[in-house]
């Protein structure tokens, strides 16, 4: 069997816990061609310039006609969201989109919306009153961005669960295609999920457009703006992005910055103390255990000189964003999670004219969960280390089963006999992560 590249290693799930001394030898070659012609890039000048050029593509049509993207994007009923095409398409829907989600036309959304994420968090918090463990993903970091975005965007409460199904199928297929039995079941789910959450939003567009609401669906369903309305069928593909994307990255942030700040219980207990730490405790996350590791549906759409190599016309490039986080050449002690770090201009949310659409949400989101549980929790540590992770190694986070027990609330905690667990508790508490309470 032949010896696998850096590349292919860090798509094998062996290496997903830890895929991190591989980025760094990655970083030794900022430019790597792989035996079937396409190309990883590694460090943080060459990324941040390519994520800049015109000439390098994020239209899947773009893609080789052999390439299972390619033929996924050519088989499915609607289009391809914006964030997947180039300009001009992607401006003029980008735009459309951003009058409804944020600056400069609805500037107060997200920050109006703080209260109410505080109340989804807690609410989330006291359902698991009085259990001694809990799964931090199934519990916490995945309801929570759900339901922010399900009633951002107006999807009824009973249909949340829907997503959990068609997000997983299409994270998946965001990885790159490996050349083994499972890529063509793997998009074929995905094609699947892609076409029932798309059958979805048809009928829920439809009943905003006849009867509007106050929620940001019924706005882009109704808006006439300075380019005109969403077609319907963009508003299918918009509102599926939104709906997936909108999640599937925070659940990881949250997830990846827990796990980060119980293998660092000092910078725990620091959050604890000053709150306003998580501001620039969130971006160093998004550096140290970015959730999206690598981009990788780019394609060159003109031959590009870089480093002194020529990348073709027609070669797929994965811009390999962990390992510019972790660039020596752009950020010092990179291996070291800091979080009070300066000059942190990291990767974490792309960069250029597809820098995340959501990031204003995600970054609130995820400050008010890391302190929710920094401030409730009380002596927490993990049940294993490391966790299992989700199979996906674009989107990396942990699975399910991220899992230890805890006291929370620590006002008048009293300790009684630990008959029942280490740290049994006379009043009702709140159990996560860690057995017992100081």
């Amino acid at each position: 069997m032949a010896e696998q590249s850096l590349f292919q290693q860090i798509n094998d799930y062996k290496n997903r816990a830890n895929p991190y001394p591989l980025y760094a030898e990655m970083l030794k070659t900022p430019v790597i061609r792989e035996s079937d012609g396409n190309y990883a890039v590694s460090s943080y000048r060459l990324v941040t310039s390519l994520l800049h050029d015109p000439r390098l593509s994020s239209d899947a049509r773009n893609l080789p006609s052999s390439s299972a993207k390619a033929q996924a994007v050519a088989s499915s009923k609607f289009p391809i969201p914006f964030i997947r095409l180039d300009p001009p398409d992607h401006d003029r829907l980008r735009r459309m989109v951003t009058r409804q989600f944020g600056p400069p036309h609805t500037t107060g959304l997200i920050a109006g919306m703080h209260q109410e994420l505080e109340n989804i968090v807690n609410e989330l918090l006291d359902h698991v009153q009085g259990r001694k463990q809990i799964d931090i993903v199934d519990d916490f970091s995945y309801p929570f961005p759900v339901t922010v975005i399900c009633r951002l965007l107006g999807v009824p409460h009973e249909d949340e669960q829907l997503f959990h199904a068609w997000a997983d199928a299409l994270v998946e297929s965001l990885d790159p295609e490996m050349g083994n039995g499972e890529d063509l079941q793997m998009r074929q789910k995905a094609l699947t999920a892609r076409n029932e959450l798309s059958q979805y939003m048809s009928k829920l567009i439809a009943a905003r457009q006849k009867q509007p609401g106050n929620d940001m669906l019924s706005k882009l369903a109704n808006d006439n703006g300075p380019d005109g309305r969403l077609t319907t069928e963009d508003l299918v593909s918009t509102s599926g992005l939104l709906l997936i994307a909108g999640h599937e990255t925070t659940v990881n942030l949250i997830t990846n910055g827990m796990l980060t700040l119980l293998r660092h219980p000092e910078v725990l207990e620091r959050l604890r103390k000053d709150p306003e730490l998580a501001i620039p405790l969130v971006e160093e996350l998004l550096r140290f255990e970015p959730p999206v590791q690598f981009s990788s549906q780019r394609v060159a759409i003109a031959d590009i000189q870089i480093d002194g190599q020529t990348i073709p016309k027609g070669s797929q490039v994965y811009l390999m964003l962990a390992a510019a986080n972790r660039d020596p050449e752009r950020f010092p002690d990179p291996e070291r999670f800091i979080p009070d770090r300066q000059d942190n201009e990291h990767l974490g949310f792309g960069s250029g004219i597809h820098y995340c659409f959501g990031a204003p949400l995600a970054r609130l989101e995820v400050q008010i969960a890391l302190n929710a549980l920094a401030q409730r929790l009380i002596n927490p540590r993990l049940a294993v280390d490391p966790p299992p992770y989700r199979p996906g190694a674009v989107l990396r986070g942990p699975a399910t089963s991220l899992s230890t027990s805890t006291a929370s609330n620590p006002t008048n905690c009293n300790r009684v006999s630990d008959t029942l667990f280490p740290g049994a508790l006379t009043r009702p508490c709140f159990i996560y992560w860690c057995i017992g309470c100081d």
